[in-house]
């Protein structure tokens, strides 16, 4: 009729229940085309997805009710636009349930719709001509319109710019009864859409593996998203379970996935590389080895990385795959492997044992090689006699391959360890050391047969130290642990006689033979002799000994040898020395006990005077004690406002050691508040820390 709007058919949205001819037409594609063909499809669904969803979040808007066919005997209820049907319910098949009903109307009965021209479920009443006029959802007009995706995605694909801006729509007419304004329904279901097209179409492939590209641009889609909205439901850790792929691929894909954990949600990926690795451990062990290199942070472990959680499940799985697991991991080589295999080695040693024995016969001579050297680690742990078994059978084996000359060392080291064998390799061994011929035969490897075959041992040591430049510290650590006190000390007193180049490592060992308690007059006499008869670099190199604290091991000892050696001590050099010795060792920092600290205070105090004194007799003596004040005060935290307090107090006593350049030195160190205040000062009066400003 003239001037009547004209009424242009309009397309509907596919319903929901109609996925599945979709999903097999995207299939067909594949079969068809090939797999490059569906997998442009297929990221497209991704680049939708993602515009879909961000932009649906973004823009948030109210759900349109419109009312369903005048027409019809329920024309009073209303109702959602669900799939381009005004009607009925599809929640069953992932669609969305009706909402909540107007306060005017009732729910709606199934087919309450009248079925329209073509068979199809229509909400038009078209072909009734005596039928009301129908008000049906308005379409966004080119210009102004609402719609969140009113631009085509970056695809370019050009359907959906048709879906959502038809073109020639005429405005249908706007209910006037308050009901509000509808919308288009399809930028609604645009995104339901991407998400479960890929998501279908990927779990029905009967092989993924041509389409890895797609599942990782997937992958890093969902790393992405979770930052800030958390992982999709359809794309949890189930969906990448269900996907027909190999193990190895998946366990990337997993690798990828994890640090999208502890963004939202229950599900967990870190769990999904669990199951996968419960599943089928000699599989799933050396495709987790391979995350080693990932260091990216987890968040929701922030102290974890990929790789560490990845050690973390080969530890916590190991249950009835150790053996498959050392020998993954002593296959990989990454540094994480070796510390896992250290770790199993002082915790699971029967299987880091049994790989040695499968390792020793390996014709691979990098397995060989990791035989000597994860069995040098196991043996301290190996606790029973099967295990100890092993390793000497191991080593025996090794032992015996003159082509595995290199191993020979540490297959000694492990046969002098086990005590039913070291009899028989003892003596062979200490030859071995005695020449230096391998560095996997060390000390410590020899030093576990003193107790039991001293001579040969001690005989070894001596011949490897006659050597000039050989290094002492490890033979007399091993003796300070290992051995008796007195044949100990002899090695060590005949050793600083010889080669007065060692006195710190024998300054060292009389440390920890003090520490260990019990051997008292040993050092002593050792101490003593090297005070009257050693020259002045041996005499420096053993006065930190007697500077100790109160509270250190062996202390009545090391005042008697403090007194004796300041009653005939008259150089310099080892004059310094216990100065430096006696501040350093007597360093005290805040946060001990005020009582503690004045006690700490008032022995150095004592020491630093007495030395002092000493030190000052001689015709350089006060030149030296000055500067070395001053150093001190600038090196040593505390010791600027101690001297200082020490001077104030009592300044005729003080005036005499500390000349003006130290004093000033100490004051203006004191002043700049980078040092501790002396003991007992009230905390008011302190100058505040350097940390403090």
């Amino acid at each position: 009729m003239p001037g009547a709007v004209p009424t242009v058919p309009r397309t509907l949205p596919v319903p929901r229940h109609r996925i599945g001819p979709v999903v097999e037409a995207l299939l067909h594609l594949a079969r068809n085309r090939g797999a490059d063909e569906l997998s442009r499809r297929l990221a497209g669904l991704i680049e939708a997805a993602d515009e879909f969803l961000t932009a649906g979040e973004a823009s948030a808007e109210p759900e349109a009710w419109v009312p369903r066919q005048l027409g019809s005997p329920d024309r009073e209820r209303a109702t959602r636009v669900i799939d381009g049907v005004v009607g009925g319910g599809e929640a069953g098949a992932g669609g969305l349930a009706d909402g909540p009903v107007p306060p005017s109307g009732r729910p709606a009965a199934d087919g309450a719709e009248s079925p329209g021209p073509r068979g199809g479920r229509s909400g038009t009443s078209a072909s009734r001509p005596t039928a009301e006029p129908v008000t049906e959802p308005s379409a966004p007009s080119a210009a102004g319109s609402s719609a969140p995706h009113s631009t085509p995605p970056r695809t370019g694909r050009a359907t959906w710019e048709n879906a959502a801006r038809p073109r020639a729509r005429a405005a249908a007419p706007r209910r006037t009864d308050g009901a509000g304004s509808a919308r288009d329904p399809r930028p609604a279901l645009a995104p339901w859409w991407a998400v479960r097209l890929l998501g279908e179409t990927l779990l029905r492939l009967p092989d993924c593996t041509p389409y890895l590209g797609v599942l990782r641009v997937l992958a890093g889609w969902i790393v992405e998203r979770a930052r800030e909205r958390g992982v999709p439901q359809d794309f949890g850790p189930w969906f990448w379970a269900a996907l027909a792929l190999p193990a190895e691929e998946r366990a990337d894909l997993l690798r990828r996935l994890v640090v999208a954990d502890g963004t939202g949600g229950d599900d967990r990926f870190l769990a999904a590389a669990g199951e996968f690795l419960g599943a089928d451990a000699r599989t799933a062990q050396p495709l987790l080895c391979a995350w080693f290199g990932d260091d990216r942070r987890l968040p929701a472990l922030p102290a974890a990385t990929v790789a560490t959680a990845a050690q973390a499940l080969l530890y916590t799985h190991r249950e009835g795959h150790a053996d498959t697991l050392v020998d993954a991991l002593v296959a990989d080589g990454h540094e994480r492997a070796d510390e896992l295999l250290s770790t199993l080695a002082e915790e699971d040693p029967g299987a880091v044992c049994r790989g040695v024995a499968r390792w020793a016969v390996d014709p691979r001579p990098a397995r060989r090689v990791a035989a000597v050297a994860y069995g040098l680690r196991a043996a301290p742990y190996a606790a029973s006699e099967a295990d100890r078994e092993l390793l000497r059978v191991a080593a025996a084996t090794l032992l015996s391959r003159t082509a595995d000359a290199a191993l020979h060392g540490g297959a000694l080291a492990l046969l002098v360890r086990d005590p039913v064998s070291r009899g028989r390799y003892v003596e062979q061994a200490a030859a071995r050391f005695a020449a230096a011929q391998d560095p996997q035969l060390t000390a410590t490897a020899l030093g576990v047969a003193l107790a039991s075959h001293p001579g040969p041992v001690l005989d070894a040591f001596r011949r490897r130290l006659a050597a000039p430049g050989s290094q002492a510290g490890d033979v007399l650590r091993v003796l300070a642990e290992e051995a008796a006190p007195a044949p100990a000390t002899e090695f060590a007193a005949a050793l600083l006689r010889a080669r007065p180049d060692t006195a710190g490592h024998v300054a060292a060992y009389a440390e920890r033979r003090l520490a260990r308690g019990g051997a008292d007059a040993e050092v002593g006499a050792l101490v003593r002799a090297a005070f009257r008869t050693g020259p002045p670099s041996v005499r420096a190199a053993l006065a930190p000994l007697v500077a100790a604290p109160g509270d250190a091991p062996g202390a009545a000892l090391r005042g008697e040898l403090l007194t004796e050696l300041l009653r005939e001590e008259t150089h310099p050099d080892v004059l310094e020395a216990l100065l430096v010795a006696l501040v350093v060792r007597h360093d005290t920092r805040p946060g001990a006990a005020p009582e503690e600290r004045a006690g700490h205070a008032a022995r150095l105090r004592s020491a630093v005077l007495r030395v002092g004194r000493v030190l000052a007799r001689g015709p350089e003596g006060g030149r030296r004690l000055d500067r070395r004040l001053a150093e001190l005060a600038r090196t040593v935290p505390g010791f600027a406002a101690y001297a200082l307090a020490w001077y104030d107090e009592d300044p005729g006593v003080w005036r005499a050691l500390v000349g003006s350049g130290g004093l000033r030195t100490i004051e203006d160190v004191a002043a700049s508040g980078g040092r501790t205040a002396p003991a007992g000062t009230p905390d008011a009066e302190r100058v505040p820390s350097a940390w403090h400003s």
